[in-house]
């Protein structure tokens, strides 16, 4: 795992072994941010990512310049890594709190810019993620959710579907407030 871009450019990172993880490629993670930065400013956002896991999104969203970082993960591991991986970079922007998602989203009450979820593909619930969140209004102004997900998942039925782009086996689906 490492950090592409922004002040961390080229840090990698070694996660435990163990972890119930499936991180973002590079090639994935280096598509989906060449899209981001011509939808949205980048620095100074806030951010939340959620089934963090490896915190392979959470560094680079803090490395591109995030004011602050809120990575939810359900694996005690999980956490403990994001925490210690993110006092090595000094980056005090990421908060990494141990929580299960659908009911840490359900007691939010704070707005983010950007809002990343990488729930495990054959999850059910992850149908649901994105009315969760909308319902909540937990997208800022001009916000962006992006869910990834495998293949055998659509959100395009969704009201707030903006599209869906592919990287090899990983799908982003943009949404936004319609």
């Amino acid at each position: 795992m490492r950090i592409v871009s922004g002040t961390h450019k080229g840090r990698r990172f070694s996660p435990p072994k163990g972890l119930p993880v499936r991180p973002t490629t590079d090639f994935a993670k280096e598509g989906l941010f060449n899209m981001l930065r011509n939808k949205i400013e980048l620095e100074d956002t806030k951010v939340l990512d959620l089934c963090a896991g490896t915190g392979n999104m959470t560094f680079e969203f803090a490395s591109r310049g995030a004011s602050s970082v809120l990575a939810i993960d359900q694996h005690v591991g999980c956490i403990k890594f994001i925490k210690k991986a993110a006092d090595e970079l000094k980056l005090d922007s990421i908060t990494a709190i141990k929580a299960d998602v659908f009911k840490f989203v359900d007691k939010l009450t704070q707005q983010y810019d950007i809002i990343f979820a990488d729930p495990p593909y054959a999850l059910e619930a992850t149908a649901n993620l994105p009315t969760s969140i909308f319902k909540k209004g937990l997208l800022a102004e001009n916000g962006l959710l992006v869910v990834e997900h495998g293949r055998e998942t659509s959100f395009e039925e969704h009201p707030n579907f903006i599209s869906t782009r592919k990287f090899g086996n990983v799908n982003f689906t943009f949404f936004e407030e319609s």
